[in-house]
């Protein structure tokens, strides 16, 4: 079921939007990593196909996840923007 929203949703100046916004955005992020890499260590296992990138990709994806997390949880500013007029 979809989130419902109280009011006419304003990304600009509403800043429970915008952290909802972000933090959908992040489950997504973690959905397709789990999905991509499941598949990817899946298909490695049955095949025996012995990929050595496969620890690269899920590293590194792993890192933008944590940036992505940390991003949310400390550096974005969700105050309320001024307008002048």
């Amino acid at each position: 079921m979809p989130p419902r929203w109280p009011r006419k949703p304003d990304p600009k100046n509403d800043p429970a939007l915008r952290r909802l916004r972000d933090r959908i955005n992040f489950v997504v992020h973690i959905a397709l990593f789990a999905a991509v890499n499941s598949g990817m260590w899946f298909v490695d296992i049955i095949k025996e196909a012995h990929w050595s990138w496969r620890l690269w990709i899920t590293g590194v994806w792993f890192g933008v996840l944590v940036c992505h997390l940390i991003y949310i949880l400390a550096i974005a500013d969700y105050s309320t923007v001024e307008t002048n007029g």
